[in-house]
């Protein structure tokens, strides 16, 4: 054998032993495939989250990660089924922090931000956008519609607790507004329900509304922002802010979350994993840019925290808007300031 072939060889037996050392650096390896259960409906901003962040852990740990549709009751459905799964690292739930952390409040399911192991992925702006032939030149249009005091204009969102749904309560505690909430099953659903000319408007995610703007099927009005934000394929979309100047815009993350009580060796492999992988996934950094997101790969007492924020603001929306089954402050949840 020749000495290039014998140090070809060694090149890779040393490349293939450093891959396995590598390989084998994390304490957990699943032996089956981890389901990610996805509480809302197929192709809304959770579920698109959710697919990617399962196809790059399934190339990190090098087993299936599958995700499961399983919308119903606001996300609290699928939620409760990971909560009452096994604690084994098999079984996860997919979301936003704000539906998670203000269930208890609503009286939905019995549970917060502190129960679950948390791990984000991005942060998402909450929109307001209209049907393509709808009379709201912007924001203001919509706005003096909803203070006229005549018919309601009907709004979609994925329901009570949706980011949409937070969106309309936030302004209405603003700026005194009234409007028809009408719910669906997901934020896509509500979407095309706006598209379609079923409702006049739609309060979601500008995640889930990208391509029917770009598309120009839909008219994007204002975001949950204070500074204006520019659509890839469209352009700058004014911040609400613009009409009401001291509202709180706190961003709402997603990812996926498992009970407290996992094994360790599980919880430390999927943390090295998100610092790893999901931390440096061009994927997510595409979609994140691609759907005005705001990339953000955080886990842990971190995640917690940062999500708080946008839960403080909702859980009080919902209890002066009439909306809360147990006060707040009960739960340690202090105003928003």
């Amino acid at each position: 054998m020749s000495s290039f072939f014998r140090w070809a060889g060694a090149a890779i037996a040393a490349a293939l032993s450093i891959h396995a050392a590598q390989a084998q650096d994390y304490p957990w390896k699943p032996d089956r495939p981890v389901t990610i259960i996805v509480p809302w409906a197929a192709g809304g901003s959770t579920d698109q989250m959710a697919r990617i962040v399962a196809s790059e852990l399934e190339a990190e740990l090098k087993q299936k990660f599958v995700v499961v549709n399983q919308p119903g009751a606001s996300g609290s459905i699928g939620t409760k089924n990971a909560m009452e799964a096994a604690k084994d690292g098999y079984t996860w739930a997919a979301g936003a922090a704000s539906d998670v952390g203000t269930y208890r409040v609503l009286g939905m399911l019995d549970t917060g931000l502190q129960d679950w192991n948390l791990f984000f992925a991005v942060a998402n702006v909450s929109a307001i956008s209209a049907n393509a032939n709808a009379p709201y030149k912007d924001f203001g249009d919509l706005l003096a519609a909803m203070k006229s005091g005549g018919t309601p204009v009907a709004v979609s969102t994925a329901g009570l607790s949706s980011a949409g749904h937070n969106m309309m309560e936030s302004i209405k505690a603003a700026s005194g507004i009234n409007y028809r909430h009408v719910t669906y099953d997901g934020g896509n659903p509500a979407v095309i329900a706006a598209v379609s000319g079923e409702v006049p408007a739609v309060s979601q995610l500008l995640v889930e509304m990208t391509e029917m703007i770009r598309g120009k099927r839909l008219k994007p009005l204002v975001v949950l922002s204070e500074q204006p934000v520019t659509l890839e394929g469209y352009g700058e979309i004014p911040p609400i802010t613009k009409w009401l100047p001291n509202m709180a815009a706190p961003v709402n993350y997603f990812g996926i979350w498992a009970p407290k009580g996992l094994p360790e060796p599980v919880l430390k492999s999927m943390q090295m994993a998100w610092d790893k992988k999901i931390a440096n996934s061009d994927v997510l950094k595409r979609y994140a840019a691609q759907r005005s997101a705001i990339f953000a790969p955080i886990h842990s007492q971190k995640a917690h925290d940062e999500a708080f924020k946008m839960v403080r603001q909702t859980a009080w929306l919902y209890f002066d808007g009439g909306k809360a089954k147990v006060s707040p402050d009960t739960l340690g949840i202090e105003r928003l300031k």
